[in-house]
């Protein structure tokens, strides 16, 4: 199994460097506590607990699973005791508000510490990421009762969370779902019906669970008009706001999954549970987009961690193991045979791994910014841009960095050859777990019409342009910028094809809506290579700086430099491909009835 460090000197790169964190706090109500020095020892710290607490759990996790019996379940080995180190460190708090006895620092600075949890251990890493997005829903929909109650133990770690909408018949449309919400005298309902895949849904970490159920009230409409949210604890509070008797719910099993084994998912069977309704009747499903926004960044942030750890693995691999000699000449002559990081092959994919995780690295960082900027500035109108621009972005991030993440994952497999096929290197594990990024909280398909369906055509265009105009910006103030020129130029064309291209696709779209399914996964992909192409050459232009004014490491700069011209001339050229396809219309898709299909058979 790979040794899993923190990549601490890229962190402090995106965030110093490229982003400039430290203003952006300065600019923040409340984000000027979020010293330099404080951010350092947080980020110190933190890797400290993941790279000697969570990633030697990894592999435990994976090997053990969870264990489930009537009485509940049981997590793998040292997984308990490393969520109390957790909770004693206070980590759960470290990006809520005070007046819940969080440390009221940035939600930017707690996705760092996400980011080096779920690249330790992804599974363990789920638990306490399904308690944040709880608390946000609760934080954004709550009554200040329910809050006192339930958010203050949710900080503290002591209870932790999960978000309940899938059922057996109904996924990703969930104005199928059946699960029944009936209101009581005292003002509370009985919750009746059947979750699955319920991540940590149940589990020996800590004293309580509180479940965020999506449910329909006895005279709801039909559809996704008539689903409401209900807080529904595995334990009920008592007076004092402990837990007092279980509620009438329980966890029938658990799934026998591919990958992610030391996280329970779990289904969940709720008996008449009590239930304590959330925001509005019926508009449960728009009081849980703030969970499945948070959920949604947080499964991009998936995609980072199996790209790094990819990466990592891969790199040290390629170093050490000998195979063939160079096609140039020896390049170790002492040695039997060459190691296999010289040869062309390994480099292109160790170099993919590279591009990928720190170019999703900076357009994760980019949307955290603009998290900080939605929940704490004084100023509505940057409020409204920062909004406008992460509900973009969203969609961008949660898929293209999965399915680039994935890809990564198998590159890091590929290069160990038969060894990362076996258990023992941890590269098939990585595999393994970064399949199901994908198709969590939204598959890339449902992803793909949400950005060009809803956020793009259905706002004529205007959410595209909250992110060309930036990288539009970018390009004329770098159009003199010798140094990246090789950069600028390419880039600054395809900003205007991205246009072009979504003006194409919704002409199609007017004369038949298939156009706009036909098109969506193809156009979500160009756009995420489109990101990082701003993103790499953002990058250069702080890496040529650097080494024309000599400050800093020069390798480190020279390496950015060198990965960017590899993102541009072996990893942009995708987008050809994905205009072509996107633009070759739906017949070729929809023509065929579907009983051809079967033909053969």
């Amino acid at each position: 199994m790979p040794e899993y460090k923190v990549p601490l000197r890229d962190i402090r790169f995106v965030r110093n460097e490229l982003l400039d964190y430290d203003a952006h706090y300065q600019r923040l109500p409340g984000g000027e506590e979020a010293s330099a020095d404080m951010v350092d020892a947080i980020l110190e710290e933190g890797a400290k607990f993941c790279e000697q607490v969570l990633a030697p759990l990894n592999r435990v996790g994976d090997q053990e699973g969870c264990t489930w019996s009537e009485s509940g379940v049981k997590t793998p080995t040292g997984f308990r005791e490393a969520y109390q180190q957790y909770v004693e460190g206070g980590w759960p708090s470290l990006a809520h508000d005070v007046e819940h006895g969080g440390q009221g620092l940035p939600e930017s600075l707690g996705m760092v510490v996400s980011e080096m949890i779920g690249q330790a251990n992804w599974a363990w890493g789920m638990y306490p990421g399904l308690s944040h997005g709880a608390m946000n829903t609760l934080h954004a929909h709550g009554t200040p009762e329910q809050q006192a109650t339930y958010l203050t133990k949710l900080v503290s770690g002591e209870w932790t969370g999960t978000m309940c909408l899938t059922e057996a018949h109904c996924g990703t449309d969930l104005g199928m779902l059946r699960t029944r919400a009936e209101p009581q005298a005292d003002g509370s309902y009985r919750i009746s019906g059947t979750k699955i895949f319920i991540s940590a849904g149940e589990h020996d970490l800590a004293d309580n669970i509180v479940h965020i159920v999506l449910a329909r009230l006895p005279d709801a409409p039909a559809g996704t008009k008539g689903i409401s949210l209900f807080i529904v604890p595995k334990f009920l509070p008592d007076a004092e706001g402990n837990n007092g008797e279980r509620n009438a719910m329980n966890c029938g099993s658990i799934e026998h999954k591919m990958g992610i084994h030391g996280n329970a998912t779990c289904v969940l069977n709720f008996d008449g549970a009590t239930g304590y309704l959330i925001g509005p009747p019926n508009k449960g499903l728009n009081c849980m987009f703030t969970f499945m926004n948070t959920a949604r960044l947080g499964t991009a942030l998936q995609g980072l961690a199996h790209a790094e750890v990819a990466f990592q693995g891969g790199i040290r691999y390629a170093r050490e193991r000998l195979q063939m000699r160079s096609l140039a000449g020896p390049k170790a002559p002492d040695k039997p045979a060459d190691p296999i990081i010289v040869h062309p092959d390994v480099r292109r994919m160790l170099l993919t791994m590279k591009a990928f995780a720190e170019g999703n690295r900076a357009l994760l960082y980019f949307a955290s910014k603009q998290v900080d900027i939605v929940q704490r500035s004084t100023d509505e109108a940057e409020r409204n841009a920062a909004d406008a621009l992460l509900a973009f972005l969203t969609p961008i991030a949660k898929a293209f960095m999965t399915e680039v993440g994935f890809e990564s994952a198998s590159h890091g497999m590929q290069i160990y050859g038969g060894h990362g096929y076996i258990s023992e290197w941890g590269m098939e594990q990585n595999l393994r777990d970064a399949r199901i990024a994908m198709m969590y909280e939204g598959t890339t398909g449902v992803q793909a019409l949400d950005l060009l369906g809803r956020k793009v055509l259905m706002t004529q265009g205007e959410s595209l342009k909250s992110f060309t105009k930036i990288v539009h910006k970018f390009c004329q103030a770098q159009a003199d910028n010798g140094s990246i020129k090789a950069f600028v130029e390419p880039l600054a064309a395809l900003n205007k094809e991205w246009g072009e291209i979504t003006l194409k696709i919704g002409m199609a779209a007017m004369k038949d809506r298939e156009e706009v399914g036909a098109a969506s996964v193809d156009y979500l992909m160009y756009s995420g290579y489109a990101c990082l192409a701003y993103f790499w050459a953002d990058m250069a232009r702080v890496a040529s700086e650097k080494l024309a004014s000599a400050e800093g490491d020069k390798a480190f700069y020279e390496a950015k430099l060198k990965t960017a011209r590899f993102y541009y001339d072996r990893i942009l050229p995708r987008t050809r491909t994905h205009v072509a396809t996107m633009l070759s219309g739906a017949d070729n898709l929809m023509s065929m009835d579907e009983r051809e299909f079967l033909i053969g058979d």
